[in-house]
């Protein structure tokens, strides 16, 4: 079982998961940070992947997963299921991001999202001189890019004050490192969490 340490943006996810906690990541990949917090905190996991490559590579570490696309929703769990919903760089790539976090709520307390930041000065500066922005969170080009939303650390609390919840914790980094100077200007990656109002 790989020992490597987890990804800057998980690190900061499964600090805020508080241990024999039950936890559903949404768009789990390999199960990276499920397999991380069963040793290490001891919490109770499920994943959801539409990747089949990825979902096997989930029961090979042990993670209960299900094979499922999130845009169809979590019928599939009934209300107040889990302490922790994490939706992991996925939500930039959702038509429906309304009805996930929705979701994410109604199975679970609290729920955890990371995003590109895309008030990032990078990428400013690659639309103020006619360029699509290209950077370590937006990996895409224009014509390739499974993003479809792209939205800012301000854009994401206002929807989620229009949605009845409140950000109750946020950490901004770029490069791995935390940014609390000009968060929005000078972070390139976001990770909230949030609770209903």
């Amino acid at each position: 079982m790989s020992t490597r340490p987890l990804r800057p943006d998980l690190q900061r996810i499964a600090d805020w998961i508080t241990p024999d906690a039950s936890v559903l990541d949404l768009g789990c990949g390999d199960g990276e940070l499920l397999a991380w917090l069963a040793r290490h905190k001891h919490t109770r996991n499920y994943g959801v992947e539409i990747d089949v490559d990825s979902v096997t590579a989930c029961v090979e570490k042990g993670i209960n997963v299900i094979h499922s696309d999130l845009e169809s929703g979590l019928t599939q769990f009934e209300d107040g299921s889990f302490d922790f919903v994490v939706l992991s760089l996925t939500i930039q790539a959702m038509h429906n991001v309304e009805g996930i976090l929705r979701e994410m709520l109604r199975v679970g307390r609290t729920g955890l999202v990371t995003f590109p930041n895309f008030g990032y000065w990078e990428n400013r500066w690659q639309i103020m001189i006619g360029r699509m922005p290209v950077s370590e969170t937006i990996p895409y080009q224009w014509y390739n890019t499974p993003n479809i939303h792209f939205c800012t650390l301000y854009d994401f609390d206002g929807l989620l004050g229009k949605l009845g919840m409140r950000n109750t914790g946020r950490v901004v980094l770029n490069e791995g490192h935390e940014i609390t100077v000009l968060p929005n200007l000078r972070g390139s990656l976001a990770v909230v969490r949030f609770e209903k109002v």
